[in-house]
């Protein structure tokens, strides 16, 4: 078990939402608490709960080890919070992924923190580090790796991540393929936070539009990628989403038999 897991904010604040587990953090205390492992060097490995996450962990044994086990499990989705404040659960607030990692890079730039950017294109990781420069001149990466390398370069990749001196690791794969190199790789890999990030390089390199806040505070982010990219989320969110209410419907009916 990790030293996590008796830390006492996370022990306090860790809910169990339609069998997955998350934890009723905001954003000061999520960055806080990474920080507090970089300076610690004490290894910390984030995860974020969202809408088609949490469908998939129900179909997937593997997955749902993969979040379970991470020791910061934040609430990304606008469907998940809503949802389970629907059943009771308080939950404060939505901590999205992303927001995680832009206000995490700031923190780090302010702190002398050197994260490592793994994953997207290669074109991306180029956009990424021009704007992280503009925006934090004071901060000095440790590294950049593209995504797009086989399963036989892993070990090489790991090495060169950990001969970097890197405080940080922000992993842009694809769902399940990061969980996958995280659980076969978190032990060995030396930067003491790390976090999956999806498609969240795509977002801060300017290759995919994040929507307006206003759409965000409606729960509708989903639905503004999917005005983007149509013929490849479509159908991913329209089965997922469906799924989703099939499972709050299915839980309200049980708490009013009780």
């Amino acid at each position: 078990m990790s030293s996590w897991a008796r830390h006492p904010l996370l022990s306090a604040r860790r809910r169990d939402f339609l069998g997955a587990p998350l934890h009723d953090l905001d954003m000061s205390e999520t960055l806080d608490l990474a920080v507090q492992a970089m300076r610690e060097r004490t290894p910390m490995l984030h995860s974020v709960v969202n809408v088609a996450k949490l469908v998939n962990m129900g179909k997937s044994a593997e997955l749902f080890e993969d979040v379970a086990g991470a020791d910061i499990i934040n609430v990304d989705g606008a469907g998940v919070l809503w949802g389970a404040r629907l059943l009771g659960l308080p939950v404060r607030e939505r901590v999205a992924g992303v927001d995680v990692m832009e206000q995490l890079l700031a923190r780090c730039a302010e702190e002398g923190l050197r994260p490592y950017l793994l994953g997207a294109e290669r074109a991306v990781l180029d956009a990424m580090a021009a704007t992280l420069g503009r925006r934090h001149p004071n901060l000095a990466l440790a590294g950049m790796q593209h995504g797009y390398f086989d399963i036989a370069a892993e070990e090489e990749v790991v090495e060169v991540i950990n001969a970097s001196g890197a405080d940080c690791l922000f992993v842009a794969l694809p769902t399940p393929r990061k969980e996958r190199f995280l659980k076969r790789y978190r032990a060995r890999l030396l930067p003491s936070f790390v976090m999956g990030v999806g498609g969240s390089f795509d977002v801060y390199g300017g290759k995919v539009r994040r929507a307006p806040r206003l759409v965000q505070a409606f729960g509708l982010e989903w639905l503004f990628r999917v005005v983007q990219e149509p013929r490849r989320l479509w159908r991913r969110y329209f089965e997922t989403n469906s799924a989703y209410l099939v499972l709050i419907w299915r839980a309200l009916r049980q708490r009013r038999a009780l």
